[in-house]
């Protein structure tokens, strides 16, 4: 069903807010380029109106903290389905960039910057080249969708395509315009989607039904606070809390400190849940986690921001080790996403070879 957009005035007789329209798409080009958290507050926009060597035009071009892309097409009004066709061929265009290309887009988009230090900046993380374009996703950004091109859609999406749609509305407000934003699907369930196809040497094979996830920095994070209180956490932006929703009751993931290595493997007791709500099992009882962690005072001051906050997802450890005893090896899986379902033949040898170290994985 079509997503559906309303804002009404608050007083005692609510009233709803007229509807508007954009002066043109690129009006709204132009807004999120100035403000790029407009569309996600996660993203580094590299390029505009980039030609294909397929004779069309990407609107957009933005990067993740992953290094994957993300391919962004603008359309002000009602989109058809033409519009998937055509974003699925600048996505085949998209998957075949090279680090080379990708920097001189960025050139041109920047008037001559950096890739790797503006990746650095925004990101606070060195720009890995081995990571850079392992895969991407597809944001359709419209005001409403056709049956027929939702349909598309979802089938994309139930197939493990990394595709979703923003929708945006104009309001009229006296004399101002005001826009509101909504996902069609999940965000999270989108980058769920990229992480699984990221690029590997050899084929794809089925998941294994192990899950995979990254814990850090420790500099925001404790790893002993984590092994004591029985849990893994993410946050500081949406992008890298949101994929601990994959997680459930009696899924088995396996840990990483990125740069350090494996540390444990551990059985999911319960979903995600945001700091501020967060009980942590102490001597003295239930006590929350904003009184008890190292890093309380950090959370607490984004414990109110749906975005920025800390989410947490109980563990009950099979086995772990200590940081200073990280399992490290060459050709060990490695993502910068939270949470993953990996797909490549590495992480099957990743399993085997974790499973040698961690004896008590089973349970």
């Amino acid at each position: 069903m079509p997503i559906q957009h309303a804002i009404w005035k608050v007083g005692d007789q609510p009233a709803p807010l007229l509807t508007g329209r954009l002066a043109s798409e690129q009006q709204l080009e132009d807004m999120i380029v100035r403000d790029s958290d407009i569309l996600s507050s996660e993203w580094m926009l590299i390029g505009r109106q980039e030609v294909t060597s397929h004779g069309g035009r990407i609107d957009l071009l933005a990067i993740a903290p992953d290094g994957s892309l993300v391919l962004i097409e603008l359309k002000r009004d009602r989109t058809p389905r033409e519009i998937i066709a055509q974003a699925l061929d600048y996505a085949s265009w998209v998957e075949q960039l090279g680090t080379e290309k990708i920097a001189q887009i960025y050139q041109r988009y920047s008037n001559g910057g950096n890739l790797a230090e503006a990746f650095q900046e925004r990101f606070d993380e060195k720009l890995d080249e081995d990571a850079l374009n392992q895969s991407h996703q597809i944001i359709i950004v419209a005001s409403e969708l056709d049956d027929s091109t939702e349909r598309i859609i979802g089938y994309l999406d139930a197939r493990d395509i990394a595709i979703n749609v923003v929708f945006f509305q104009v309001f009229q407000h006296g004399g101002e315009q005001l826009l509101s934003r909504a996902w069609l699907i999940d965000p999270g369930e989108t980058q769920a989607n990229v992480a699984s196809s990221a690029k590997g040497k050899g084929e794809k094979e089925p998941w294994n039904g192990e899950y995979y996830a990254s814990y850090g920095p420790t500099t925001s994070r404790s790893w002993d606070d984590a092994r004591r209180y029985g849990y893994i956490s993410a946050g500081n932006g949406s992008w890298y809390s949101q994929t601990l929703k994959l997680l459930s009751p009696g899924d088995r993931v396996w840990v990483k400190i990125p740069k350090t290595g494996y540390v444990g493997v551990g059985r999911v007791t319960a979903g995600v849940c945001p700091v501020s709500e967060f009980m942590v099992a102490t001597p003295t009882g239930e006590q929350p986690a904003l009184e008890v962690l190292k890093h309380a005072d950090r959370y607490r001051l984004n414990a109110d921001d749906p975005d920025k906050a800390e989410y947490f997802v109980k563990v009950q450890w099979l086995d772990t080790v200590p940081e200073a005893e990280a399992v490290n090896e060459v050709g060990l899986f490695g993502n910068q996403n939270t949470v993953c379902q990996p797909t490549a033949p590495k992480w099957r040898h990743t399993v085997e070879r974790l499973k040698t170290y961690f004896s008590k994985w089973q349970g």
